[in-house]
């Protein structure tokens, strides 16, 4: 299937599936059915133990009953170990009964081979999200993947394409679709009430630079090869993976080998929202510039200060910036929303204001235009209260979950144009059917990366 053709099935998959979520059906799971599961229920791997796993994606699936987790998979034996016995003590505290019902994995396709598997949540870092996505979905489990969807653009058409070539479900892990006021922030702009839609400022958060690291002798108890994954072999620090006594904040987040830094990391949230407003899920700008400070010295080397600015064929500008305070602000003809987090915090280091600081999760320029009233014959956006639930639930009904792979491609895809803008520092434009720069050699190389055998990416054209 071309680009074209894909794209304009989505939009229609997209239009056919929105729906509210009620609730769980009592059935199995679509891998066993006509068979009887284990308690009836969804039996989970999750690959990645970390401190996104521990404080959200298996944290947050747990106390679903419809769900267990059965086994865990981490490159950093130490952390396997501790992740076992994070599931095997919530079960045992549930249930008020010892318990030992995990498997422990060094290795994820050993674990994608395990039939009783039918879905694995992915929490890795971010240069390996497509990777392990692929491998998931042609293994014929379904997926929660954190997001960003992938490092390289290329590598996020790919996966899109895994999956919707399998068949499986894939939730990206943009959990502010399922917060009320984000959903109303989109509904309130897609249905008119701050009028003609003119420009949307999505503020960001900032990554400080850090100093030279020495290199260090690697863990006995980190494969740190299979870390590294598909980029390139760098010698080992502590900053640049992650840290081996607590579950703190990371350092490849800050490291472009790993990630953009805080354009796709807090971007593909913000932008994904934004799009949501704008009706622009599944396109992107076509034409993008902007500036950014950028390291010149130290371990740590993503972007500083930026800002940053995207034209959609509509005429709508997105303005993104970490000078910007933190959410998305829909600026209108007749007034603007801003929408943010409020005080809800996915892991325990995000930058989420407090005490004085403290903001409200959704404000106008008008009280009126929040507490105005969707009508049920306006437009009214896919309803979720819970991402991992929602996930759950796409995996017994086989219907779109709240955030497919494709709209989580078009939110980091779009994140990673303005990267580009910004390593560029010029104009860029964008053909986002198929998703090639027009007439920019310079900028269509940077769409993908060179990967490091044996951990290539599949299906990269």
């Amino acid at each position: 299937m071309n680009r074209r053709n894909f794209v304009k099935n989505s939009l229609k998959a997209s239009a056919a599936t929105t729906m509210a979520v009620t609730g769980f059906p009592t059935i199995v799971p679509a891998s066993v059915i006509g068979k009887n599961a284990p308690s009836n229920k969804i039996n989970i791997g999750a690959i990645g133990v970390g401190r996104i796993s521990r404080d959200h994606d298996m944290k947050e699936t747990l106390p679903f009953d419809q769900a267990r987790i059965m086994a865990v998979c981490d490159v950093d034996s130490k952390r396997l170990a501790e992740g076992k016995k994070y599931v095997n003590d919530y079960y045992a505290a549930k249930t008020g009964k010892p318990y030992d019902g995990v498997t422990m994995y060094d290795d994820h396709r050993a674990l994608l081979q395990n039939k009783d598997i039918d879905a694995v949540l992915i929490s890795t870092p971010d240069h390996s999200h497509a990777y392990l996505g692929i491998h998931a979905v042609e293994a014929g489990k379904d997926v929660y993947l954190q997001k960003p969807a992938s490092l390289t653009i290329t590598e996020g058409r790919a996966l899109s394409n895994a999956v919707h070539r399998t068949g499986r479900i894939l939730q990206i892990g943009s959990q502010q679709r399922s917060s009320t006021q984000f959903r109303y922030a989109a509904e309130l702009v897609r249905n008119g009430r701050i009028g003609d839609l003119k420009t949307v400022y999505v503020g960001l958060p900032g990554d400080p630079g850090g100093e030279e690291e020495a290199e260090m002798p690697i863990p006995k108890n980190l494969n740190y090869d299979a870390w590294l994954g598909s980029t390139p072999n760098v010698y080992y620090t502590e900053k640049r993976v992650h840290p081996q006594n607590d579950y703190s904040r990371p350092g490849w987040l800050r490291m472009e080998q790993f990630g953009a830094g805080m354009i796709t990391g807090w971007g593909a949230h913000h932008v994904d929202i934004a799009h949501w407003g704008m009706d622009t899920e599944y396109t992107g700008p076509i034409e993008i510039s902007g500036r950014a400070d950028f390291p010149k010295s130290g371990l740590w080397n993503v972007h500083g200060l930026f800002q940053t600015e995207g034209v959609y064929a509509n005429g709508v500008k997105m303005i993104v910036s970490n000078e910007l305070p933190n959410g998305v602000k829909f600026e209108g003809t007749e007034g603007w929303i801003f929408v943010t987090r409020g005080d809800y915090r996915a892991s325990a280091s995000d930058p989420i204001p407090t005490g004085k600081n403290k903001v409200l999760p959704l404000t106008a320029s008008n009280n009126k235009i929040i507490t105005s009233v969707i009508g049920e014959n306006e437009i009214n956006l896919y309803k979720s209260t819970d991402q991992h639930g929602n996930w759950l639930e796409s995996i017994v009904s086989r219907k779109q979950p709240i955030s497919p792979v494709e709209i989580g491609h078009r939110s980091c895809s779009t994140c990673l144009l303005h990267h580009v803008a910004m390593k560029l520092k010029r104009k860029i434009y964008w053909d986002p059917m198929n998703e090639r720069f027009l007439n920019d050699d310079e900028a269509n190389a940077m769409l993908n990366r060179p990967h490091r055998f044996p951990y290539e990416v599949k299906g990269l054209d």
